[in-house]
């Protein structure tokens, strides 16, 4: 796991609480990646969650009795859910399983883990795992949405293959992901953002769009939404008014912000012009397709030839048309996702048009970008002479540095 220390998570005590799934194995990467940033672990685990590892495995990797039972004749603290939980910097549960969420959401505190949240005055950090069809019930999306409500902040599960053989949602994320957002949770503790978008109203688009061939089948591509999720949660926190238009996604949109759905590039053309009469800062962050089939069929298409040939035609150029219309000092950045020429091909992106910056990404690398919680971008304005090369980081933190520059645009316009 590549988790860089941060001196600012330096002597940080985190709680890491584990309950009963099989993916309880991985809360020890989990717990030696928060180690390995500088942080203090202690570990908790559910009665369950014994069944699965043994609290020796965390005794050993953490020094530090583990917490199953706060009445057990061994547990030193006999007040242990009270000092475990607020003495620390940061609550983590993963695995989280269905009936912890579910206990969480409704306040039941019956066993150690329960009480523990409860009684927590930390963040608190949870990562789901479970079955699909458990993980997509109303239940466990209602009990998940009134956490969110509470502050709780939830890793979405991943998709793919679980030791029950359903493929879906639900699998807990990996360790590495995790950590990441621990770490931006606990970097940012304690540290107020200024207020310097008080008065903005960013637009932004974020996700992919889907293009139908047919009633079954489409084209698009491997947009998560991240990005534009992560600009528009930082630029929330620094008090703009947010509107986000987003196509498929497969992470959640920030609480507090406004949201607008759209499928197709026709449909996000139409809603961002709905809505750019509000804005005074418009970031293209979504990947709307390029081209979308000429002429899609009414009926599913049969596979009874041996190929099939599709006449594509160009769909609506977003970017292009707000930025030929802007007024009112509205300030417009785009994104360039790129696989060679990365900075000269975001270059001419930014000249042709007619952008204030633009930020370019090589798609074409495994650890970043798509499917990723981290990103390494290059931001190009038309004011600042060279590209700024900024190292891989977390995308939240990346999106609060291309907000850094979309302030300094706007200075000169406010002296």
């Amino acid at each position: 796991m590549d988790t860089t220390t941060n001196p600012d998570t330096l002597n940080k005590r985190v709680a890491l609480g584990v309950s009963g799934g099989i993916a309880a194995y991985k809360a020890a990467e989990v717990l030696r990646g928060l180690q390995r940033a500088g942080c203090t672990v202690r570990v908790a685990m559910s009665q369950r969650a014994c069944e699965f590892v043994q609290p020796l495995t965390f005794r050993a990797l953490s020094g530090s009795h583990v917490i199953v039972d706060d009445y057990a004749p061994d547990n030193p603290d006999p007040i242990a859910h009270i000092t475990f939980s607020q003495t620390v910097d940061l609550f983590i549960i993963a695995p989280a399983t269905a009936n912890i969420i579910a206990k969480f959401a409704n306040g039941v505190a019956d066993d150690f883990l329960t009480s523990t949240y409860l009684a927590s005055t930390a963040p608190v950090l949870i990562a789901p795992a479970m079955n699909t069809t458990m993980w997509l019930h109303p239940a466990t999306q209602r009990n998940i949405q009134k956490l969110r409500e509470d502050g709780v902040h939830v890793i979405e599960p991943d998709a793919g293959e679980m030791a029950c053989g359903t493929i879906g949602p639900g699998r807990l994320s990996e360790p590495e992901r995790i950590v990441t957002a621990a770490l931006g949770i606990l970097t940012g503790m304690g540290q107020k953002r200024v207020q310097d978008l008080t008065g903005e109203h960013l637009l932004i688009t974020t996700g992919a769009t889907r293009e139908p061939i047919d009633p079954v089948r489409f084209i698009s591509n491997r947009s998560s939404g991240r990005m534009g999720f992560a600009l528009a949660e930082a630029a929330r926190d620094r008090g703009a008014t947010v509107t986000a238009v987003a196509g498929i996604t497969t992470s959640d949109s920030p609480p507090g912000i406004r949201l607008v759905r759209a499928t197709s590039a026709a449909e996000m053309h139409a809603a961002v012009n709905r809505e750019i009469g509000n804005a005074t800062v418009f970031i293209a962050a979504a990947a709307v397709a390029d081209y979308r089939p000429a002429h899609p069929a009414a009926k599913k298409i049969k596979k009874s030839e041996p190929s099939l040939n599709l006449s594509l035609e160009r769909t609506q150029d977003i970017l292009a048309e707000v930025a030929s219309a802007r007024t009112n000092g509205l300030l417009i950045v785009g994104f360039a996702a790129e696989t060679n020429d990365v900075v000269a091909n975001a270059s001419s992106k930014l000249k042709s048009k007619n952008l204030d910056a633009v930020v370019a990404n090589d798609v074409s690398r495994n650890d970043i970008g798509f499917d990723s919680d981290m990103n390494a971008v290059t931001i190009i304005s038309r004011e600042t002479p060279e590209p700024v090369e900024l190292p891989k980081m977390s995308k939240l933190e990346t999106a609060h540095r291309i907000l850094d520059e979309i302030v300094r645009l706007r200075q000169p316009k406010t002296r």
